[in-house]
């Protein structure tokens, strides 16, 4: 009998963003010294990444963590698509398929892009996911203890399908990669989410009252009307609020925000604060250029901000623009832990998180 070989990836991403995910899985997997290539289709929400060597892609999945990756929002190992289901008999070569591969999983997801067409075709996930569990477990290839894998059927179309795994340390936890956060309705704005799901995507919750608690100090550049002031406030921070627009008057009510009407590229903070917050309109490499001096001179602790992207290499310009950060603090002799993402909430943006280590 000849077992499949998951030799793929697939990567979920923001729709539209298809070409610029690819293009970073090229570089970083030439850079790697392996070898494959992209299939895409743009406003698909995802990317498939066939491995050109003809074993399974395990090393290769290892080797491009997630975390680390910029436009990627999931990663699964995965097998070559089922094509022409049988609609009368979806399960028989699904079940098949997995029972061959050798693997068992713990936990069954079915998934499916991020876009119109995929979200019409959860009501068939739904309608097999029981069948689908009761089977795997006849067959053994759903069972209580194994190894935290996970099993994902990735539904592209009603008769097409790719079975796929994840590993614990090596995925999103999130069903399609989407961290869902509920927006407060007594927040100024909708941008308030960027930051809360900033702070779920770079800072493990374990983390949290040591490294966002009251009595902390920030600035948060550009803050009018204050959705990013809004959460940093609800962590019972002080805030140095830096805008020349109006503030929200419930925040300022709070007695914890210094709204002062300055240009954030070039206020200056008296002291050096724990978190700086940036979320101004501008183009990506004056935004840095502000950030470096930020922390080159230790005024914060932590920071994040995003990079409004532009219309075309789009990835070419965040790999510049986080180069460029890189070198300013080596050169400074500033150790730092810098992460970098496409958020669920950002639009035609990237979220970059930097911690001093010292």
């Amino acid at each position: 009998m000849t077992h499949p070989v998951a030799n793929e990836i697939i990567f979920y991403c923001r729709p539209g963003f298809e070409a610029d995910l690819s293009a970073e899985l090229v570089e970083k997997v030439a850079a790697l010294g392996l070898a494959g290539y992209p299939i895409a289709n743009m406003n698909s929400g995802y990317v498939r990444f066939v491995q050109l060597s003809s074993g399974p892609a395990n090393e290769l999945h290892r080797s491009l963590p997630l975390a680390a990756l910029v436009f990627a929002r999931q990663s699964l190992l995965a097998f070559p698509p089922l094509e022409s289901l049988p609609r009368d008999d979806r399960l028989t070569p699904i079940i098949q398929q997995v029972i061959d591969s050798g693997w068992s999983f713990e936990a069954l997801w079915q998934e499916t892009p991020d876009t119109n067409e995929g979200k019409a075709l959860t009501g068939l996930s739904k309608a097999l996911q029981k069948p689908l569990e009761s089977l795997l477990r006849k067959r053994g290839a759903l069972r209580r203890k194994a190894g935290g894998r996970r099993l994902h059927l990735f539904w592209s179309a009603g008769d097409e399908v790719q079975i796929a795994m994840s590993f614990p340390g090596n995925r999103s936890e999130s069903s399609g990669g989407v961290q869902r956060l509920r927006f407060p309705r007594e927040a100024p704005s909708r941008s308030t989410l960027k930051l809360e799901e900033a702070w779920h995507t770079f800072i493990d919750r374990e983390e949290w009252a040591e490294r966002l608690h009251g009595g902390m100090q920030a600035a948060d550049l550009g803050a009018a009307p204050g959705g990013w002031t809004y959460q940093l406030v609800r962590k019972g921070m002080f805030v140095y609020a830096i805008d020349n627009g109006p503030m929200d008057k419930t925040l300022m009510a709070t007695g914890q925000v210094e709204h002062l009407r300055e240009d954030g590229f070039v206020w200056e903070p008296p002291y050096r604060l724990d978190w700086l917050v940036c979320d101004i309109v501008d183009k990506p490499m004056r935004v840095i250029d502000m950030v470096e001096r930020w922390l080159a001179r230790r005024w914060c602790r932590e920071a994040v901000f995003n990079l409004k992207l532009p219309m075309k290499q789009r990835w070419q310009e965040v790999e510049r623009c986080l180069m460029r950060l890189e070198k300013t603090l080596a050169n400074a002799n500033v150790r730092a832990h810098m992460q970098c993402k496409q958020l669920y909430h950002d639009r035609e943006e990237v979220t970059v998180h930097v911690r001093l280590l010292e």
